[in-house]
């Protein structure tokens, strides 16, 4: 059974610095992009990055380039995102996604709380 577990949210300051994982199993993780979505409350769903199978191609929201990172391990079948310089506008739900950018995942984890507050 396909599964995808996030972990790393939290209680951060403004200023201050996350790492989310996704641990995919169930599916053939390296042959498929991924992305990162969030959604703050309230709000629908924001897509945040893809990244390529391979890793070698990435693609951010703009209002999130330049501070976050994805990355992904296909050995480990995990996928990344440092989350820098952080906001109190990045306080949401963030959750794994197989497959790149799109309105509809067939597969999404269940996501972690990132706050963002002093």
């Amino acid at each position: 059974q396909a599964q995808l577990v996030e972990s790393g949210g939290g209680l951060v300051q403004p200023g201050g610095s996350l790492r989310l994982s996704c641990a995919a199993s169930g599916f053939t993780f390296p042959a498929y992009y991924m992305s990162w979505v969030r959604q703050a409350p309230g709000k629908g769903p924001e897509w945040v990055s893809d990244i390529s199978t391979g890793g070698g191609a990435r693609r951010y929201a703009e209002s999130v380039n330049s501070r976050f990172t994805i990355s992904r391990d296909n050995a480990r079948n995990t996928l990344y995102l440092q989350m820098n310089s952080l906001k109190p506008e990045d306080t949401a739900l963030y959750y794994c996604a197989k497959g790149p950018r799109s309105n509809n995942y067939a597969l999404r984890g269940q996501g972690t709380q990132v706050t963002v507050s002093s």
